[in-house]
């Protein structure tokens, strides 16, 4: 009957300390990722790390043993003396550290934290990878658009060029003008296709994400990583742990052989812990920082390099803009004329001002997406 009820009351502790332990944490707490998460792997890497350490810290520890102590009373020259005699002891039961819940939700944020950091550094590699090419993907789109409408009427015109020239109406100077100016536009689509499919190939910087806002993302998420590891160090200072079970000596005569202990530990080291852990997240901010060949450093590199890129592009996009202007000026004053040699002079400037309106599409569309890239300049 005794050890029935100590059986049942430990099935009852261990019960209820199960229940107390949290459940984990769900996936995508801090950001839930996208289809083309390159971090996804390295998430569910860290995670399922920190739930493996985690379910250690927060389970109770199920612990037995069986020796051999003294005790009972002999009786000596000077009275009753406590020397006992061996007696066979068995102790079994439940030790948990109250203290491991706290250490166990901290490991499974500084999961969150790495996750984070790490979907920051594959954002930014991808940017680092499209180097000076960064934002020009929807340029090459604007141009392959224009070229696109342009190219079916400048064949068109070299058809009817080619027809005139059989009647003796064009020469064959002027035909072949035509057609280095439509070789010209061929050649541009090409090349345009081309550096389109290169930049296809290479990991894609998220539309919409500003390099610096989430280069700021990864420094938060670095130090926040930190901020977690500090916190576990200091956590291992305290322990407020509950002890119990079943304790019986055998052949000895016991009213009810259940124990239990609350206890209480404090490390004094952690009076010197505070210091040291600001001394340790300061100095990997620095080290960030002053990392040369980090993921920051690289992006401070690629943003200076693309605010010049930016300013040279604004500036031939003014210059083109003109241009376009004063062509379709000239095309319509020369709707009114109807000779050969107007005609021929407007197929020139048609397709000038074909080759020129792909480019201010592109020049306009890499301003637009450097303007999303960079954010707004410090005036």
């Amino acid at each position: 009957m005794r050890k029935t009820v100590t059986c049942g009351a430990l099935l009852s502790l261990a019960a209820q300390l199960a229940l107390a332990q949290p459940a984990p944490s769900p996936e995508g707490e801090l950001s839930a990722p996208s289809d083309t998460d390159r971090a996804a792997g390295y998430c569910d890497f860290v995670r399922g790390v920190g739930s493996a350490e985690a379910a250690l810290e927060q389970g109770p520890e199920l612990f037995g043993a069986f020796g051999v102590v003294n005790a009972g009373e002999a009786t000596g020259g000077a009275g009753t003396t406590p020397l006992g005699e061996p007696t066979p002891r068995v102790t079994a039961g439940l030790n948990f550290d109250f203290v491991g819940l706290y250490r166990g939700h901290a490991i499974r944020k500084r999961a969150e934290a790495d996750c984070r950091r790490q979907r920051a550094v594959a954002v930014l590699e991808a940017a680092i990878r499209q180097g000076s090419g960064l934002g020009e993907e929807a340029a090459l789109e604007a141009r392959a658009r224009v070229l696109e409408e342009a190219l079916p009427q400048a064949e068109a015109m070299l058809t009817a060029l080619r027809n005139d020239m059989k009647q003796g109406q064009v020469t064959l100077e002027e035909m072949n003008a035509v057609q280095v100016r439509l070789d010209a536009l061929r050649q541009l689509a090409t090349s345009t296709q081309v550096a389109r499919e290169r930049l296809a190939a290479r990991p894609r910087f998220e539309a919409g994400a500003q390099l610096e806002s989430v280069l700021k993302e990864l420094r938060a998420a670095d130090d926040q990583f930190e901020e977690y590891n500090g916190a576990l160090r200091r956590s291992r200072a305290w322990r407020v742990s509950l002890r119990g079970g079943y304790d019986e000596l055998i052949d000895a005569d016991q009213d009810v052989p259940l124990f239990g202990q609350l206890t209480l530990a404090y490390n004094l080291g952690h009076l010197w812990q505070g210091s040291a852990n600001a001394r340790a997240r300061e100095g990997r901010r620095r080290a960030t920082l002053d990392d040369v060949a980090g993921v920051p450093q690289r992006i401070t590199e690629l943003v200076a390099e693309l605010r010049a890129v930016q300013r040279t592009e604004e500036g031939r996009l003014r210059e083109v803009t003109t241009l376009v202007s004063d062509l379709e000026g000239q095309l319509q004053s020369l709707e009114a004329l109807q000779t050969r040699e107007i005609r021929r002079f407007r197929g020139y400037l048609l397709l000038e001002l074909a080759r020129l309106r792909a480019e201010q599409a592109y020049l306009r569309a890499h301003v637009e997406s450097l303007q999303g890239f960079l954010g707004a300049r410090a005036p």
